[in-house]
Formats: structure tokens, C-alpha cells, sequence
């Protein structure tokens, strides 16, 4: 039996444009821009502060997406874009993903803090360092640098940035000389609300884990099972101790891909129809792309080649989720599917990240399980069809969580910083 905790969870919203499947945009609910629309991005953010949610997250773009993998091939910028959803709200929290490795960092410092002023406090800045060939030559490199390049260069980044908001609050110079960056200056931005932006990290390679523990504030994770994430929370809250910080201090996130319906059969139905909706290469795609095989030469009725499933051969050069892979592979040596079975089950089970098909009620109970056995601190959830999945979450699943005390009735705090340290305490481990 696992022990209660008090205070609530923290329910974050992974806004990836029209949700997280390629055939989101096939409805009627939705207009042919509604991507680039104003009043889609205002409703969105209307919709969760009703809910009395934690954050909305968006990602940034420095590539244009295959639209026969990729859910949402185009995205406006996620700071320019969240200004338009600030004038419409006033409480829930806006998190923008920004590359360290493709990024300035003086730039970007008075960015997300002129954005975190302009907001009252609503801003949070989640690191990530980028992987991908196409996306470096968008910036005039030949390759993507190795991975423990790109996080050397992504902790000098955040120390860098870090510096600066610091700066904006003395009003002193920085005067920073490292191995990637040259600074000397401050910013001319004043202090937000809530001093700078909370910083998340959403990387699950054991560099990513090891910035979070030292610098996050939260931390997007990657996790497919509840003793997976047991481990992963307990691992990361230890970095955090092991860096002088209160396991409090760092808050973990795991995303949820849901498809949500009022009975178990009514959302399968409607993941089915979404899937079905979308291009037939995109589950091997995003496969391929994340376990670093091309999937389209597995033979489809047996199971997954033994060598796919070892280690990465090369973690300097994979250019996948890390994270991702862990939690892919582990699942499919618990079940050993065939790759037709597995294909199949992930439309229910989630595929780097987890997956939820069912009522609101079987969220609810879901998400109390891994609150309470030490697993989350919260979930960023993400809906198949945000028009009509955000909705469900707000009106159906939030008022169920409020009845069982997991959830507040109402805003009680006006930053994001704040929501986040008004939420439940770590137990002790």
C-alpha cells in the first residue's frame, strides 16, 4: 500500500499545435489556419485556466517537420506565440522549448525574461539540446554536434543565463569566460513577478538527468511503467540532494498521451479513428526515428530482432530521445511482441511516452496511483485532439480529482513559480 501525500498534483498541458496525432486536423471543429489562428491559441489558453491547470508547454520548431511523421510539421515560435495566449489569460503558466545548442544566450536570456516580466510571472524555459542533421544545417553547420558536446555546451548555456537574470536583479556585470562563451555585461530587463523563469529539463540520457538534479525546477519526463518512473523520480530528486537542493525543489513531469471518451470502448473507438485518419507510415516513422533502426525492414508477425534491442551502439551520435528509447525498449522486453502487436498496442499504450485510453474516472484513479506511490509529482498530459480532448480534461477529469482532494478548486497563486511550490511536498525515500 503507498502512503497519501497531501497537497495536489500538478497537471501541465503539452500543446504539440492540434494534438499529438498526425490526423488531429481532419475535423469539422477545427478551421483549415487554426494553427496560426489567434482565437484558436486564446481558446486553447481560455479553456485551461478554467481548469485552473498548472502550464501549457510548447515546443519550438528549428525545422520543418515530414508531415508524414510529424503531427504538426509548422509552429510559430513558442515566445511569440504564448504572447497571444498571456492577453487572454492570467494564471495558468506558459512554457516554451528553446535549444541551447541553436541559440545565442544572452538573446535568449532577455527574451524569456522580458517575456516572464510581460506575463506576471508565467514563464518557464525548457532545455533541450536539439538532435538532428537537418536542424543544424538550418543554422549553417555541417552536422549535429556529439551529444556530450551538446551538453557540455547546454550546461555552460543555463549557467550563462542563469548569470544574466541574476544581473537583472543586482543591477551588477557578469563576467563569464568559459569554454563556449565569452560575457561580460548584464541585462537591462528588470526582475520578473516571480524573480526569472522556472527552468525544465526534458532530456532522459543520464547527462539530461544529471543538469536536471543541478539546475531544473522541473523536469518533463519519459516514463512508460509506475516502477520506471518510481526509479526515475527517486534518481533525479537524489541528484537534486546531491547538488545541496531539497528534493522539493525539482518537480517531475512525465507526459500522458491520452485519447479520452465516456467509456473505455468509446476511447478506443476514438483512438482508432484517429489513427486510422492519419498517414499508414507514420507509427513506423516515429518508431524508426526513435529506437534508431529503420522499422520499415522488421518482419511485421515476429518479434523485434534481438540486436535492436541492446544498447545504443553509439550515444555520441544517436540522434533519438535517449529517454525514449530506455522506456521503448524495456517495454517490449517485458511483453515481447511481435512488431504488427506492438505497432498495435502503442495506439493504446503510448510509445515513448505513456499512453491512456479510457473515462475521466480511470484517469482520475490512475493518476492518484502514481501520485501517491512516489512516481509524479504530476502529469503533462497530451491530448490526441486538443479542440475537443482539452475540454474533457477541464470539465470532466479536473472536478473528479477536485471530489478525491488531489486538485485545488481555484487558483491560489498568481505565478507559475508559486504553482509549483504550492503543490504537494516529496515524500521522504
Amino acid at each position: 500500500m503507498t502512503n497519501k501525500r497531501s497537497g495536489h498534483v500538478i497537471l501541465g498541458i503539452n500543446v504539440l499545435v492540434l494534438g499529438y496525432l498526425p490526423a488531429a486536423w481532419k475535423t469539422s471543429l477545427l478551421a483549415k489556419d487554426a494553427f496560426i489562428d489567434p482565437d484558436y491559441w486564446a481558446n486553447i489558453g481560455r479553456t485551461a485556466e478554467r481548469g485552473t491547470l498548472d502550464a501549457l508547454f510548447l515546443a519550438d520548431g528549428p525545422l520543418l517537420g515530414d508531415p508524414a511523421y510529424d503531427a504538426n510539421p509548422i509552429r510559430l515560435e513558442p515566445t511569440v506565440n504564448w504572447g497571444q495566449v498571456a492577453t487572454a489569460t492570467s494564471r495558468v503558466g506558459l512554457v516554451s522549448t528553446a535549444s541551447s545548442t541553436f541559440n545565442d544566450p544572452f538573446e535568449l536570456a532577455e527574451r524569456l525574461l522580458s517575456w516572464d516580466h510581460q506575463t506576471g510571472g508565467r514563464a518557464a524555459w525548457n532545455v533541450v539540446t536539439t538532435r538532428g542533421v537537418n536542424a543544424a544545417r538550418n543554422f549553417g553547420m555541417p552536422d549535429i554536434p556529439f551529444r556530450d558536446d551538446r551538453y557540455d555546451r547546454a550546461r555552460e548555456f543555463v549557467d550563462v543565463v542563469r548569470a544574466l537574470w541574476g544581473s537583472a536583479a543586482t543591477g551588477r556585470d557578469i563576467d563569464f569566460h568559459g569554454e563556449f562563451f565569452d560575457i561580460k555585461g548584464r541585462l537591462r530587463v528588470p526582475p520578473s513577478k516571480q524573480g526569472q523563469p522556472i527552468i525544465f529539463q526534458a532530456g532522459g540520457s543520464p547527462q539530461g538527468r544529471a543538469l536536471a538534479g543541478r539546475v531544473a525546477e522541473g523536469v518533463f519526463a519519459a516514463e512508460l511503467t509506475k516502477q520506471q518512473a518510481i526509479e526515475h523520480y527517486r534518481l533525479v530528486k537524489n541528484f537534486a540532494r546531491g547538488n545541496g537542493r531539497s528534493p522539493d525543489d525539482i518537480k517531475i513531469l512525465p507526459g500522458l498521451l491520452l485519447s479520452l471518451g465516456s467509456s473505455e470502448e468509446e476511447a478506443r473507438r476514438r483512438s482508432d479513428d484517429i489513427h486510422d485518419a492519419g498517414p499508414p507510415s507514420y507509427s513506423i516513422a516515429w518508431l524508426s526515428q526513435a529506437i534508431g533502426y529503420d522499422a520499415s525492414t522488421f518482419a511485421l508477425d515476429e518479434p523485434f530482432p534481438e540486436e535492436v534491442l541492446g544498447p545504443v551502439k553509439d550515444s555520441q551520435t544517436f540522434l533519438g530521445s535517449i529517454g525514449f528509447r530506455e522506456s521503448i525498449i524495456t517495454q517490449i522486453r517485458k511483453t515481447n511482441p511481435t512488431v504488427r502487436e506492438y505497432l498495435k498496442q502503442t495506439r493504446y499504450t503510448g510509445s515513448g511516452h505513456a499512453g491512456f485510453v479510457g473515462t475521466p474516472e480511470q484517469l482520475a484513479d490512475h493518476i492518484e496511483d502514481w501520485f501517491h506511490a512516489g512516481a509524479i509529482d504530476g502529469f503533462n498530459l497530451q491530448p490526441d485532439r486538443l479542440i475537443d480532448g482539452l475540454p474533457v480534461i477541464v470539465d470532466e477529469l479536473v472536478p473528479i480529482l477536485r471530489k478525491r482532494g488531489l486538485y485545488r478548486h481555484a487558483y491560489e497563486t498568481e505565478t507559475l513559480r508559486e504553482h509549483f511550490k504550492a503543490a504537494s511536498p516529496t515524500p521522504s525515500f
